[in-house]
């Protein structure tokens, strides 16, 4: 019975993976299950696969990246696919090209899976409506990073047993930050308590309707957390003055040993990803391994985004 109930379940997810919004309770639980069978696939001799054997999978990124580029590079691969990934820097976009016009002419290629990053909400959308393959969204603008929140969600359940009943903060820039709203929608479907921390100028307005509680007082919002996620500063989107200084938001804001005491006492620290050490974070805190699960965040990100193409790609 329990087979017969996933194939269904798969049978009746959407074709895109566009946001955490789109997930049902199941749909989120099985992406993380299929995930959790890659992590000793990834960790053995033999890492290949031919799941997506004879599939062309494109990577799309109109913004740079690092993590999330490398390792839906390395899922496709490890699953089989032919995977090509674009610099969007070199392409016909500098010449005038709508996105439009870009996923014209992807579509008349016939491929299988496009992963698209892109800085304007919406994006994958757009995208999907235009293409007649999958269209896994990779991060758009300040809307969302599904497979970012899916990688947190299983960094948890992987040393904490589960998410359910746990108190997560999410600290930093909530306002710009496409990873607080996929996690802030994933954390709750699956029963964590979720409080947010940041300055008045960067708490976005209405933010209590999603289902937190914000603070603007780190000692406050890191009161009883068995999860400190801490954020980047998205300099990029910050149009006007936000801080009065790095220094002074370190001071407020930064996690530091001293204001990690205000948590539980087996507190766990992550970090999506690029660290600006000194502003958002303490050195020795972010490469402390009895505390942070940075490094492994970047290692089960392949096996979420190996998941999320298997399970979406028909």
């Amino acid at each position: 019975m329990a087979t017969t109930k996933k194939v269904t379940a798969i049978k009746n997810t959407p074709k895109h993976l566009l946001g955490i919004q789109n997930l049902s309770v199941l749909e989120a639980k099985e992406i993380l299950t299929e995930a959790k069978s890659f992590i000793k696939l990834n960790r053995g001799s033999s890492k290949k696969l031919d799941v997506l054997r004879g599939k062309t999978q494109i990577n799309l990124f109109f913004e740079p990246s690092t993590r999330t580029q490398s390792s839906f590079d390395l899922a496709g691969k490890r699953l089989g696919a032919d995977v090509m990934t674009m610099n969007m820097g070199n392409s016909a976009l500098k010449k005038g090209e709508t996105l439009i016009d870009t996923a014209m002419t992807l579509n008349a290629m016939h491929p299988d899976i496009i992963v698209i990053r892109h800085q304007d909400s919406g994006a994958p959308n757009l995208l999907s409506q235009k293409v007649n393959c999958t269209v896994i969204n990779a991060g758009d603008g300040r809307r969302e990073h599904p497979t970012q929140a899916l990688l947190d969600a299983l960094t948890i359940i992987n040393r904490k047993g589960k998410i359910e009943g746990l108190k997560i903060a999410i600290c930093g820039d909530i306002l710009h930050s496409r990873v607080a709203r996929s996690n802030i929608y994933l954390m709750n479907m699956l029963g964590a308590e979720v409080n947010v921390i940041a300055p008045k100028t960067l708490m976005p307005k209405g933010i209590d309707n999603l289902g937190v509680k914000s603070f603007t007082d780190m000692k406050k919002g890191l009161d009883g957390c068995d999860i400190v996620m801490m954020l980047r500063l998205q300099n990029e989107r910050m149009q006007g003055s936000f801080l009065p200084s790095k220094r002074e938001y370190y001071e407020f804001f930064g996690l530091t040993p001293d204001k990690l005491k205000f948590a539980k006492k087996d507190a766990l620290l992550m970090h999506p990803g690029p660290m600006n050490r000194g502003v958002e974070i303490d050195t020795k805190l972010a490469d402390d391994i009895n505390v942070s699960l940075v490094k492994e965040q970047v290692e089960l990100g392949v096996a979420v985004r190996m998941a999320c193409l298997k399970l979406y790609c028909k």
